[in-house]
Formats: structure tokens, C-alpha cells, sequence
């Protein structure tokens, strides 16, 4: 049987009639969350406060059903990946799961797509090869650059966000790395940070949740720990789940204002869009979510 929206003859995804090549609109501020933690109810809640993209993290199997989901529940907020791991889901199929959604919902999604983490993948080799020919297959099937964004630390796959998408997807960054990354994809592509976030006022408790989520596993991971150290860490601040000025850089704390003050910083630096992840990532982030629209959009 022949899926919908395929050519026999070419086995490329055919795009629909209604597909548009127009990026989508980001907003200044959006959710980053993983997927199993995004019930469409949760999406619902989060375009009512204003926020303008859904980032889906986790690595989102291929079918891209749970966009799908929170596309059907919502009306107008863009949903991104954050990313599409190139070697657990296969081009075609993603191209696929992508031009199912365009039909559906034309012009709000946005699929991120990039190699993850040697530590977690066998398969893990020539990864800046690898990720040129999945851009390549998806090219082929008709996937518009200007509809993707490439997870980007250094500055060879950023030159590559600029060169083969709409712009970049740093996870795990501070302003000082937008700033650099502004400059590396010039002033015309999309450059959307994430930045974690915690509601708590007390440096000690905010860090004892901030920490977690940042050692592990990022701080054994060598692709975020070579970025960390390009931007001026050591090794010893790496180390041992990472010192107080490590987390401190990477998980912004205090107020509502304070937050929103730190995620500016984004912003000033270059930054067309601020992907926000509230933790801890466990229990109900909305009120998290709804002081910081109050802050951000009030």
C-alpha cells in the first residue's frame, strides 16, 4: 500500500497544494518541553498565555504524531521539534510526518532536526557528513529549507544552519554563546536558544533543582561540554555535576522579573526567539508558565 501524499514512481513525499515555504512565526518566547510531558491540553494552555511556538524535546519519534496532536488542539501557536534525532528517525519518514502536518495545519510547524549525542548512539559516526545527507534526503522529498532548524553548538554546524536552513536551535547556551552564533549565521536567519528556568528565590534550592538537569547527562556529554569550555569554563567547573557558576549561567532563577530579565539577555544579544524549560521537568509547569507571561507579554 502506497501512503498518502507519495509518488510510486519517485517514493518522494508530493507536497500538497496548500503547503507554504514561508517560515513560520516564532514569537519572542515559547515552551520547551518534553514530549511525553506535552498532553494537548498542556499546548491549549500555553497558546492561551501568549507564548508563540510548542518545542517538542525529547528526540519525537518520526510519525510526528504528538506535533499532530498539539497542532489539532491548538489554533494558531508554531510547533517545533527540538529535536528530530537523524539517526533514530529515518528522512523519508520525517519528510512524510512533515507534509501530513503542512497539509493539516499549513505553516505551523517547524521541524529541528539533529545528530544528538555520540554517548547515546551507536551508530554515532561522521556526524557532520551524516547530517548533510539527511538534509540532502530531505531536500530530495521536498522538506523547504526555510521550515527547518538545526540543533548548533559550534560554529561549523551553525555555518551549516545558515547555509542549508532557516537558522539554529542551540540547546544548553547562555547570551554570550547567542551573541557568537549571531555572528556566525549573520543577520537574516532564525537563531532560537533554549534556556532552563527556575521559579524559586533561594540561590541553594533553585540550583538543587537547576543542577540535576544540567549534569546529567549534558555535563558528560562531550559536544556541550567542548561548547561550555569554548565559552570560557574550565574543566574543573564542569566537573562533579558542575560549580555554582555553571548552573548559575545555564538555569536562570529568582522572580518572575529576574527570569524574564535573564532571557532578555538572549534577546540584546541576538536572538530572534527564547525557547523557555521550566523545571523541574516532572509535576505541572503552568504556574512557572503564567508568571513568566505575566512578565514577558504584560
Amino acid at each position: 500500500m502506497i501512503a498518502e501524499g507519495i509518488d510510486p514512481g519517485s517514493a518522494r513525499v508530493a507536497p500538497a497544494v496548500t503547503e507554504t515555504t514561508q517560515t513560520p512565526d516564532l514569537g519572542t518566547y515559547g515552551i520547551w518541553r518534553g514530549a511525553a510531558g506535552l498532553p494537548p491540553e498542556l499546548g491549549t494552555a500555553i497558546e492561551k498565555l501568549g507564548f508563540g511556538t510548542i518545542w517538542i524535546g525529547g528526540s519525537p519519534r518520526a510519525d510526528l504524531r504528538i506535533a499532530e496532536k498539539l497542532l489539532d488542539a491548538t489554533e494558531r501557536i508554531t510547533v517545533a521539534t527540538g529535536i528530530v534525532n537523524i539517526w533514530s528517525s529515518p528522512a523519508a519518514e520525517v519528510a512524510e510526518s512533515y507534509h501530513r502536518l503542512e497539509a493539516a495545519h499549513p505553516g505551523r510547524f517547524l521541524l529541528g532536526v539533529g545528530v544528538g549525542h555520540p554517548e547515546a548512539t551507536g551508530d554515532y559516526t561522521k556526524p557532520y557528513a551524516s547530517l548533510v545527507s539527511y538534509l540532502d534526503e530531505l531536500d530530495a522529498a521536498q522538506v523547504p529549507e526555510s521550515r527547518r532548524v538545526l540543533a548548533a553548538l559550534g560554529p561549523k554546524v551553525l555555518k551549516l544552519s545558515a547555509d542549508r536552513a532557516a537558522g539554529a536551535h542551540p540547546y544548553l547556551t547562555t547570551p554570550e554563546h547567542t551573541a557568537e552564533a549571531r555572528e556566525i549565521l549573520g543577520p537574516s536567519k532564525i537563531l532560537a536558544p533554549e534556556h532552563k528556568v527556575v521559579l524559586e528565590t533561594d540561590p541553594e534550592k533553585a540550583r538543587a533543582i537547576g543542577r540535576p538537569a544540567v549534569a546529567n547527562p549534558y555535563l558528560y556529554l562531550r559536544n556541550y561540554t567542548s561548547n561550555l569550555e569554548r565559552l570560557g569554563f574550565a574543566p574543573e567547573e564542569l566537573a562533579n555535576e558542575g560549580n555554582d557558576r555553571v548552573i548559575d549561567a545555564l538555569v536562570a532563577r529568582g522572580t518572575a522579573k529576574s527570569i524574564a530579565d535573564r532571557l532578555r539577555e538572549h534577546v540584546a544579544a541576538g536572538a530572534d526567539h527564547v525557547a523557555i524549560q521550566a523545571l523541574p521537568a516532572e509535576g505541572d509547569p503552568l504556574a512557572t508558565y503564567e508568571a513568566l507571561a505575566a512578565e514577558l507579554f504584560g
